[in-house]
């Protein structure tokens, strides 16, 4: 089988162990060489309040995945300064790795919005989906995406064994309960606002370089959800 990488698209506002934590169990299940862990520069379907630059976030990401296999920061859309969407983000990364087995990794929460993404059709057709459980949603309901024309090509990743090499060349949609940590960008920037201790949610060096940039430290509750 080809080369299997997985995109991570996000905010990343900022990135915390729990996105890590998430990258981990996805990368050992589907044994995934690479994890791209790609941050938004202006993205499409989030209102921008309360969100460090593109460049600091993609910093954060720099920090956080150091000294960790597999996982690589990528600039491809912070770079491209204009606002990202996945399809032309896909076309980049196939464009540069035309032998890889592409799968974008994301929340079940985000996939329930696939119908409104840029030339969805074309993207499912590109790449396959790993979707993730989130709190407060039911993981089965990605079978109902877009009336539910993608449940024949959906499938069940059980927790504690890797994925069979044929199932991940029949199907294109790969349903993964995660154990989650309780741990939202939302609650960490709230923390650093009113000066609590953020120690443990995030990896140490993405900390101190909270910290240092005093970021979100005079930030009204923001509208981002991550």
């Amino acid at each position: 089988m080809s080369e299997k990488i997985g995109i991570f698209g996000g905010t990343f506002n900022p990135v915390h162990s729990g996105h890590l934590h998430a990258a981990e169990e996805v990368m050992t299940r589907f044994r995934l060489a690479e994890v791209l862990f790609v941050p938004s520069f202006i993205p499409p379907h989030k209102e921008i309040r309360g969100v460090a630059s593109a460049e600091e976030r993609l910093r954060m990401v720099q920090l956080a995945v150091a000294g960790r296999s597999g996982f690589v920061a990528s600039g491809i859309e912070v770079e491209a300064r204009k606002r990202s969407y996945s399809v032309e983000t896909l076309a980049r990364i196939k464009d540069a790795r035309p032998e890889a087995l592409v799968f974008f990794i994301l929340g079940v929460d985000a996939f329930l919005e696939i119908g409104t993404w840029r030339e969805y059709d074309r993207l499912i057709e590109e790449c396959r989906f790993i979707v993730m459980s989130r709190p407060g949603f039911h993981l089965e309901s990605a079978r109902t995406v877009m009336g539910g024309r993608l449940e024949a090509k959906t499938a069940e990743s059980p927790e504690g064994r890797p994925v069979d090499e044929e199932k991940l060349l029949r199907f294109r949609v790969f349903l993964a309960p995660i154990q989650a940590l309780d741990i939202s960008s939302t609650d960490i920037r709230g923390r650093l606002r009113r000066g609590e201790s953020i120690e443990g949610l995030v990896p140490e060096t993405v900390r101190a370089f909270l910290i240092e940039r005093k970021l979100y430290r005079d930030d009204k509750e923001s509208c981002l959800k991550n």
